[in-house]
């Protein structure tokens, strides 16, 4: 399921996360970390992909179109209480 949100809202999401929550959100999606971080508008292309995230020009940092909301949702579902973070030892 796709979604739109503003670049700024997507930031204040992945800024609001708890130290942990990249790596979790990567090891339970089998995904690279960086991976995620690109998700949350994070440009490192050697070790991580781009996953479905369109970008244009707009207010509040511009518009995002989400092709896949599973890793926004893991992200929220941690800020709610709802899915623990791993913490690396």
């Amino acid at each position: 399921m796709s979604t739109t949100i503003t670049f700024n809202q997507l930031r204040r999401i992945k800024d609001s996360l708890p130290e942990g929550s990249m790596r979790s959100i990567a090891k339970a999606l089998s995904l690279d970390v960086e991976t995620v971080r690109n998700y949350f508008g994070g440009a490192n292309y050697d070790r991580g992909k781009s996953i479905g995230i369109h970008l244009e020009q707009g207010p509040d940092g511009g518009i995002v179109e989400l092709d896949d909301t599973t890793i926004l949702n893991m992200a929220r579902d941690i800020l709610e209480g709802k899915r623990e973070v791993e913490l690396k030892n």
